[in-house]
């Protein structure tokens, strides 16, 4: 349209008093009718109700036939001598592009929105992005105070706040909108640069702004804050499931509106990496989430198998090993919706506003573990390249955990696998105690431990009793403890005192240490404690001794408890130091209850409160031993203990006089003969005439060995038990062995003797000398 120049008069009442040619071409109004007339009538719509005619702006004016015309005008006042207003002269502008220059266009039409204020904050100028963002470009704002346009919430405020210090200071400001500004606030997500206009004097006139969407710089710093904060809420523990729990739980409500973690079964068994992989992609649903309460969008519930398709995205993004995204539209993602929902017989449970997924593969030192899937339902935004590579790192790291967690789970079930082979499993049958044990795995980040147990029967119906503990976790305090019991059980078989058993188990550890320090090539940490203790039910009377372990707790048969009073030797593997061993005699009834540290020993427990709490429960009523152990477990131990706990509960029998028989030995081999025939009275007197012959034999060679190498007193027992007995002590330490006698050699058959005519045969120790002793079986009942 051509720029035609036109120019009206108005009084003060906003009346027209002259029109112009150029007036009447424009609105077709002659000036007999335009003069006169209020200039309101003539305009399409109301002007801003604090325009002043000194303003410049656009109007759109009625013309006579009706039509709206759009116009630049601009007024300026008519004073008087006093200085008043006595009219307007109101004239037409050409466009504002309309022989502007470059620069003035290239503003003009700037990809950012940009606006120019004066010392009021009205509207002088604005560019077309700025124009289109606060309406139709044809309602142009100028002389509309920006609070206008603006939210008049915190948001406006703080950004007339800012508008006020450039003006006052003079400087420029940078204000950046906060997050969660309302969708209808035009400056939402914004960055917007403000600055002082200054006119020829140098002062403020106003103020100018540049802003910048921030949206897509936004998002990339809510997702860096949410990847920062994912690696501290992501692999707290080593539980494989919590692990994939507390993935779902950063990214629910955040990134996603959905999500779901499915693993191999292999990863959740715990298992090594499987050599061959099944083209068949079978997936266990480990945890999901979503912001619906009852998460309908699952359409596996948890600890359920899911085969997806091969085509789906899950199984694309595990095949090609990378992030598949799928947005409403495209044809994978309507049908991995319609498999979904093809699933449930109530319809589809993935909602009618999903339109955008993510499958993302959880991979880990190059395994493919399982896929993560988000689903976005109410957030508007669709995921992009940019949300990929989130996911992807994000992933990355969970995966990193949950592989963690699973091999933890396999040290650990490998670790208890070994331990569980080395503890004894069922206990020997033996009529000297009842015995009752527990054995509780730690469940802590720190692995198995080294606690162990054992009853190893001895000979003379005595019985063994040990408990010990490795220092550390893992398989390889679960190897020291296996070395250290079977070394326990070989140095019970030579039947040494519980001193100095430990004595030879301390040199071992410290053989060990060694050992394992030179292969390193470090100082080796290795240390253990132990308790070793003897019960013989003919005499009642316990001996033990600890290295660095645990005095074991009483209960008599009167319901008193007590700790049992002795001195606790050093732990195994500092060396130096001697082993002291105590002795008690029990009556018949008495509980012995030997146990590890882990069972009274925690960091927010007083030790000495705990086996306080021991004693108790040890006194508390129950039907039977095993009903007490775990009577005992329940009173004393924590909720979570953070150690492994061994329990060995002991009650103390007793043989009695009828069962056992001892003969003194008069040092002369003229009596053997007549030890003979009483011997087999006695048996005659048990019912064992059977076991006569033999027995006779046994006795003669063991009684005629003790005279001839021995030296007095000599004496004699026989022990009735599950099987019979033959015991022969003298005072001599010096023991025999076996040896194979030669053809003309006179003696050197007595041993070889014995040993084909018993079941086992051997020789102890003892304060007075030594025992030699053989066991031959019972006959059958009948």
């Amino acid at each position: 349209m051509e720029f035609v120049s036109a120019a009206a008069t108005l009084d003060v009442h906003g009346t027209v008093t002259g029109w112009s040619e150029g007036a009447r071409r424009l609105t077709g109004y002659p000036a007999e009718e335009a003069v006169g007339r209020p200039a309101r009538e003539m305009l399409a719509e109301d002007p801003p109700a604090d325009a002043l005619p000194g303003l410049a702006g656009t109007v759109l004016v009625r013309r006579r036939e009706g039509t709206p015309v759009e116009l630049c005008l601009r007024g300026c006042a008519v004073t008087g001598r006093d200085g008043e207003p006595t009219g307007y002269v109101v004239s037409t502008e050409p466009p504002a592009d309309r022989g502007a220059s470059p620069a003035d266009r290239a503003f003009g039409q700037a990809s950012v929105s940009m606006a120019v204020l004066d010392a009021r904050h009205r509207y002088v100028w604005l560019n077309d992005v700025a124009r289109r963002e606060l309406g139709a470009p044809g309602r142009k704002p100028i002389g509309r105070y920006l609070a206008d346009t603006v939210e008049t919430g915190g948001h406006g405020r703080d950004l007339l706040a800012h508008l006020h210090r450039a003006m006052e200071t003079g400087r420029p400001v940078r204000y950046e909108s906060p997050p969660g500004s309302p969708p209808t606030d035009p400056c939402r997500d914004r960055v917007t640069e403000i600055w002082p206009v200054r006119d020829d004097a140098g002062e403020p006139a106003g103020t100018a702004l540049a802003a910048f969407d921030s949206t897509d710089q936004h998002r990339a710093r809510e997702r860096l804050v949410l990847l920062n904060e994912a690696a501290g809420a992501i692999g707290t523990t080593l539980d494989l499931a919590r692990t994939a729990e507390e993935l779902v739980d950063v990214l629910v409500p955040r990134f996603a509106d959905f999500a779901s973690v499915d693993l191999h079964d292999w990863v959740l068994g715990a298992r090594e990496t499987p050599l061959v992989f099944s083209e068949e992609v079978v997936l266990r649903r480990v945890a999901h989430g979503s912001v619906v309460a009852g998460t309908p969008e699952a359409v596996v519930p948890l600890g359920q198998v899911d085969v997806p398709p091969a085509l789906s995205p899950p199984a694309r993004a595990m095949q090609e090993g990378r992030v598949f995204i799928g947005q409403a539209g495209e044809r994978s993602f309507s049908r991995w919706v319609a498999e979904r929902a093809s699933r449930t017989p109530a319809g589809p449970r993935v909602g009618p506003d999903a339109h955008s997924m993510m499958a993302v593969p959880l991979l880990a030192r190059g395994i493919t573990l399982g896929v993560l899937v988000v689903m976005r339902t109410g957030q508007p935004e669709p995921y992009g390249p940019e949300d990929a590579l989130f996911a992807e790192e994000l992933g990355s790291r969970a995966a990193v955990c949950i592989d963690n967690a699973r091999r933890f789970a396999r040290e650990r079930s490998t670790a208890l696998a070994i331990q569980r082979s080395l503890l004894p499993k069922e206990l020997p049958g033996q009529a000297a105690l009842e015995v009752a044990h527990r054995y509780l795995p730690s469940a802590s980040a720190a692995g198995i431990g080294g606690d162990w147990f054992d009853v190893i029967p001895l000979s003379g119906t005595r019985v063994g009793l040990v408990v010990g503990d490795v220092v550390g976790h893992g398989i390889p305090s679960t190897a020291t403890m296996g070395r250290l019991c079977t070394a326990v059980r070989t140095l019970a078989d030579v039947d040494l005192p519980p001193d100095e058993l430990l004595t030879h188990l301390d040199d071992l550890v410290i053989h060990l240490a060694a050992g394992a320090e030179k292969d390193r090539g470090e100082i080796a940490e290795l240390g253990a404690t132990c308790l070793y203790a003897v019960y013989d039910p003919v005499s009642r009377r316990l001996a033990l001794a600890a290295a660095g372990h645990p005095a074991p707790a009483l209960l008599l048969p009167d319901g008193t408890t007590r700790l049992v009073s002795m001195t606790a030797g050093p732990p195994l593997g500092v060396g130096g130091l001697p082993f002291e061993s105590t002795e008690l005699e029990l009556p018949e009834g008495a509980v012995v209850a030997l146990y590890t540290d882990g069972l009274v020993e925690d960091r927010d427990r007083d030790p000495d409160h705990a086996t306080a709490e021991l004693c108790r429960a040890l006194a508390a009523p129950a039907t039977s031993l095993d009903a007490l152990c775990d009577g005992v477990l329940k009173a004393v131990l924590p909720e979570e203990p953070g150690d492994d706990v061994a329990l060995l509960l002991a009650r103390t029998r007793a043989l009695g006089a009828d069962r056992v028989h001892t003969w003194d030995i008069h040092p002369d081999p003229a009596h053997v003969a007549a030890t003979r025939r009483s011997v087999s009275e006695q048996l005659a007197a048990w019912g064992l005439d059977e076991t006569a012959f033999v027995t006779e034999l046994v006795v003669s060679e063991l009684v005629t060995n003790a005279i001839r190498y021995g030296e007095p007193p000599i004496r004699l027992r026989l022990i009735r038990h599950t099987a019979l007995i033959c015991e022969v002590s003298d005072a001599s330490s010096t023991s025999p062995h076996l040896r194979r006698a030669h053809a003309f050699d006179e003696g050197g058959r007595g041993l070889m003797l014995v040993a084909q005519l018993t079941q086992r045969w051997g020789s102890r120790q003892t304060d007075s000398g030594k025992t030699i002793w053989a066991e031959q079986p019972l006959p059958p009942p009948g």
